[in-house]
Order: structure tokens, then C-alpha cells, then sequence
């Protein structure tokens, strides 16, 4: 795809009359197919993305037994600190994010690790505000959009530059797609998107025994509630004093900074905990034995 900067991203939102025209416009070009195609590929993501936290059940659990019912202990909490609206995308990013560890279907939202964030954000808005799936659909080309520039400036691997890389980039999508979801200017859009980047410069990629479950699936519900921090941030007019591309790059770069045992690979951070060890110890032994 053609954008490698969310500057570029933004004069084609010009020419294009929408930013998520632009993204649109640049997929039938580099993949050579109708607007037809392309709307109905972006179609059965959300509509898969509808399954994902439909389908939850909460009597399942992850091979290790880290995931599984925590969606439905925040759903029935009776008076959440949070309010009834936010109760809903904190259970709705467990559920998507506890449905990857189960090995339920889900969308790599850029990656399945991060799956439960974009989720999260619009299908409880979707609700609330009556939106049609079309409006929904606009909100994945605006996320795969800033999506995209991030990919190709730094990073959507937890391997290469840290959480940030993932959950960050998540919920950096997440925030311009809601910006998307409230009409706002694809200049609020990139506004959201660094913000929300800025917010989680330097998390750490430390999954428990190296399964992506435990910190991961919580992070979900931070990546989420971020997002929705800053795209009410860059509605009111807020904005980010660095520019977005600059923030993109400077993720990139801290991510090159972290040391090894900090990038997945389930040797530093929480991974390194006494309890992380122990549960890594049963882990390999109940595959052993299987």
C-alpha cells in the first residue's frame, strides 16, 4: 500500500474527500480490484469481529488455564466504578482477547494478540448509537490506514518493539477509528492516534511462560479505554504536540532500544516474576505429559 506516512495519509483524505476513501481508493490500486471487492473483504472482517465477541463462552478455558470467564465476571459486577458503558468494553475486550487464548476465531487487529481492542471500542458504540455496519466498515479502513503507517515507520510486533508495538498500535487504530465513528477531521484522527501512542511509549512485551494470556488479555481492556481517551481528547480539540509520524518513529525507536528479554520473549518483565516462573514450570510439564 501506498501510505508510508500519516502526513501522505492525510493530503490523499483531501483529494479523496474522506480519509477512509483514501485507504479504500489505495487498496483497489495496489491490489487491482473493484470497490465492489474491496467493501466486501472489509464487510466480513467486522462481521467476524461481531463472532468474535459473540461467540464467547465463558465456561471455556485456555490450554494453561490463565483465560477463560473473565469477560463474564466484569459483565456481572453490579456497580462498576467505571459506569455501565465502559463495563461493556472492558468485558467486550476480555471476552475477544480471552476467545485468541481458547483458540476461538478472532481478527488480528493488527495482530491476535491485540485482537480485542478495536472490538472493544465499536461494537458497544455501535449499539449505543444505532450505526450501521457501513459506518463501522468506514472505521476499519480509517484503522487500517494509520495501521498501515505505523507498520511500515516502526512496528505492530511485540517481538520487534515490545507491547507498544501491539497493544500501542491497537489502540492507536482503535482511537482513530472512533474519531471515524464521530465524524471528526482526519486531522483529529491522527491527533488520536498519536496521543494514544504517546500513552503507552515503552510497554514491554513480558508474556507469562510465553503464552500470550497473561498480561496480555488485560492489556486489551488498557489499549481500549486509551483509545477512547484520546479520541475524546482530539474531538474536543485537543491535540498532540508532536507531530503523529514523529511519534510513530520515535515507538520505532524505542522499541530498537529494548533489550531482548523485553520483546516477547518471555524472559524479563512480569515473564521473570517467581509466579510466572512457576506457572511456566506446570505449563511444560502438563505438555509434557499430554
Amino acid at each position: 500500500m501506498a501510505f508510508d506516512s500519516v502526513s501522505a495519509l492525510l493530503e490523499a483524505a483531501k483529494d479523496a474527500g474522506s480519509l477512509w476513501r483514501a485507504v479504500l481508493a489505495d487498496d483497489c490500486r495496489d491490489r487491482g480490484v473493484p470497490e465492489s471487492e474491496s467493501l466486501e473483504r472489509m464487510e466480513a472482517l467486522w462481521r467476524a469481529m461481531v463472532r468474535s465477541a459473540a461467540d464467547y463462552d465463558p465456561r471455556r478455558r485456555s490450554a494453561s488455564g490463565l483465560s477463560g470467564g473473565q469477560a463474564a465476571k466484569v459483565s456481572a459486577l453490579e456497580t462498576p466504578l467505571c459506569g455501565a458503558y465502559m463495563q461493556r468494553v472492558i468485558a467486550a475486550a476480555l471476552a475477544v482477547a480471552e476467545q485468541n487464548a481458547c483458540m476461538g476465531r478472532i481478527v488480528a487487529a493488527p495482530t491476535a494478540g491485540a485482537s480485542g481492542v478495536l472490538p472493544a471500542v465499536l461494537l458497544p458504540l455501535q449499539e449505543r448509537e444505532a450505526l450501521s455496519d457501513e459506518a463501522m466498515v468506514r472505521c476499519l479502513y480509517t484503522a487500517a490506514g494509520f495501521g498501515q503507517v505505523i507498520a511500515a515507520r516502526a512496528s505492530i510486533s511485540g517481538a520487534e518493539g515490545g507491547c507498544q508495538a501491539e497493544i500501542g498500535s491497537a489502540s492507536a487504530m482503535a482511537a482513530a477509528a472512533l474519531v471515524q465513528a464521530k465524524n471528526g477531521a482526519p486531522e483529529q484522527m491522527a491527533a488520536a492516534c498519536a496521543m494514544a501512542l504517546q500513552n503507552v511509549m515503552g510497554l514491554v512485551c513480558d508474556p507469562v511462560a510465553g503464552l500470550v494470556e497473561e498480561p496480555c488479555v488485560k492489556r486489551n481492556v488498557m489499549g481500549a479505554v486509551n483509545a477512547m481517551a484520546c479520541a475524546d481528547m482530539a474531538l474536543a480539540g485537543v491535540g498532540s504536540a508532536i507531530p503523529c509520524d514523529e511519534v510513530i518513529d520515535a515507538m520505532g525507536a524505542v522499541g530498537r532500544l529494548m533489550p531482548a528479554s523485553l520483546r516477547e520473549t518471555g524472559q524479563g518483565g512480569l515473564a521473570a516474576a517467581p509466579a510466572a516462573r512457576a506457572i511456566g514450570e506446570r505449563t511444560r510439564r502438563a505438555g509434557a505429559e499430554g
